[in-house]
């Protein structure tokens, strides 16, 4: 099976949204109720991200020919509407699949443990390299290292991933209690996870980011997700 193809179930259920030790846009912990869903074991590499290029004449991701060097590598510098623009071919190709949502995200890097800083527990794990500390020129390949507890390889560190939604610092205190999907509007879109260049700052599970959707920086991409698993 190639590696863009590969999808791990999430189990349907209740988890515990958000950190009451980390920014005040992770709070209040909540309980949120997801259905089952299927998440991406990897993020989308240059690999796959070429043959849509191919297939679609869509504009490359930036700095294309120097971050495509290694097939395995995610792929890097896309904007959320590339993102979407990637989705959208997959389902041309008869292959659905979406962003997940902020709370899919976390409920997924969580790997269905309670409590854990991290998706691999309270600490970063030494096969994050240079310990997620030192200069590092671009991303490693997705299969580098040990899968959470759900299977997953690389969620929370190597890229930041882009997510559905759009973001409201203060949307946990009026989020809905069954599927949240962010704001019905906003300015700047949703991610989730460290990177290369920022693999502890942003690797908590609770940690959120956000950007204006059109930015392409060189430490994001993207993990798709399918729904009704």
């Amino acid at each position: 099976m190639a590696l863009d193809d590969a999808f791990v179930r999430i189990p349907e259920g209740w988890f515990q949204m958000g950190s009451d030790d980390g920014a005040a846009e992770e709070r209040p912990v909540h309980r949120v109720w997801l259905e089952a869903f299927e998440l991406a074991v990897y993020p989308v590499t240059c690999r796959a991200y070429a043959r849509f290029l191919q297939a679609s004449g869509h504009e490359p991701p930036r700095e294309w020919p120097h971050f495509s060097t290694i097939p395995e590598r995610p792929v890097v510098g896309v904007s959320w509407f590339d993102c979407q623009a990637y989705c959208q071919w997959r389902a041309s190709e008869g292959a659905p699949v979406r962003l997940p949502t902020e709370a899919e995200w976390e409920r997924a890097a969580r790997g269905g443990v309670e409590g854990q800083r991290y998706p691999w527990g309270d600490a970063i794990p030494a096969w994050i390299p240079e310990g997620g500390r030192g200069p590092l020129e671009a991303a490693w390949p997705v299969t580098l290292g040990e899968p959470n507890p759900f299977g997953l390889f690389g969620i929370a560190a190597n890229v930041h991933e882009w997510c559905a939604d759009w973001y409201a610092s203060d949307y946990y205190q009026f989020s809905p209690t069954h599927q949240p999907a962010g704001p019905d509007r906003g300015v700047r879109r949703a991610s989730r996870g460290g990177s290369w260049r920022h693999a502890v700052t942003l690797s908590r599970c609770a940690a959120r980011s956000r950007i204006d959707p059109s930015f392409r920086y060189t430490d994001y991409g993207f993990r798709v997700a399918r729904s009704g698993a």
